[in-house]
């Protein structure tokens, strides 16, 4: 009887260790070489590898920020397995592209400066990912607060936005967030508020972009505009407060912000593309108005 208890006991602690051993191995974590990463948001999907098309393209555009990059490149690295990070270095004047470089990104190198949103451009043009997803080399945005962008794509939006409407309650309010909530209001889309595809993140879906069409990434709200127009999927998906996480930089200027006037001229042209496409009025009713008489 005691040897029965005793061998019963053993296999009891075999069947244990084999517990133990299979929990670790369904625990263990997933890592890449440089990344500092222990396991990835996104789990992998089972459907086979493609290391000539992966699932995920972040397209990170750079300009002297040496100091920030890698900590940006290693967090979009953790998102999921199957992914690419393309650091869009131009005109930079330290080692932006040698830290992008080190922490595991693909580095597409100009030696001028593209210009206001150009890099997003670029680096679309040489994605190869399902999904693309864009963000800054000047604020380092964890993994988890990078992946609700990616798994909407997945689970069948277009175009996932910031759902961050901007400081709306400062009095007075910037031109630049009244410009966002403007466009969408034109767009008939009141309920993005202030989301934009000026503000990062957001991810596109491979469709998406063929639609929208890679140049008109060089000009966000017309990219916007077009994405809605053509009847894509188009959400605010996730809050990311990118004003307070982007750093203050303090510059000394007379007249008005030469950026503020690039965003804003970005969403006329985006205006200009609507009446262009659906009339004068945008595509509204000009309801009983016989304008016809009155000349």
């Amino acid at each position: 009887m005691q040897q029965r208890r005793r061998t019963v006991h053993s296999a009891a602690k075999r069947v244990s260790r084999k517990r133990k051993q299979l929990n670790k191995r369904r625990v263990k974590p997933v890592s890449k070489k440089g990344t500092g990463t222990s396991r990835y948001v996104i789990p992998p999907i089972r459907e086979g590898n493609h290391p000539n098309n992966p699932m995920l393209s972040v397209i990170i555009p750079a300009m002297n920020e040496e100091k920030t990059i890698g900590r940006v490149v290693r967090q979009a690295l953790r998102i999921c397995r199957d992914s690419e990070v393309i650091a869009v270095v131009n005109g930079s004047t330290d080692g932006t592209a040698a830290a992008a470089q080190a922490a595991g990104a693909r580095v597409l190198l100009y030696t001028e400066a593209l210009g206001h949103d150009a890099g997003r451009r670029m680096g679309a043009a040489a994605a190869r990912g399902r999904i693309l997803l864009f963000t800054d080399a000047d604020i380092p945005i964890p993994a988890k607060q990078l992946a609700p962008y990616v798994q909407a794509i997945l689970d069948g939006t277009d175009v996932a936005l910031n759902d961050y409407d901007g400081p709306v309650k400062r009095n007075p309010v910037h031109p630049v967030v009244e410009a966002k909530h403007v466009l969408n209001s034109i767009l008939a889309r009141p309920d993005l508020q202030g989301a934009s595809m000026t503000a990062i993140p957001h991810a596109l879906s491979r469709k998406a972009l063929d639609v929208i069409g890679v140049p008109s990434l060089e000009v966000p709200p017309l990219a916007l505009a077009k994405a809605v127009s053509s009847g894509l999927e188009v959400r605010a998906v996730h809050h990311v407060p990118v004003g307070k996480m982007n750093a203050v930089r303090v510059k000394r200027r007379s007249g008005p912000d030469p950026l503020s006037q690039v965003v804003l001229n970005d969403h006329l042209t985006a205006i200009r593309w609507i009446t262009d496409e659906l009339g004068p009025r945008g595509g509204y009713s000009d309801l009983q108005r016989v304008r016809c008489l009155t000349r």
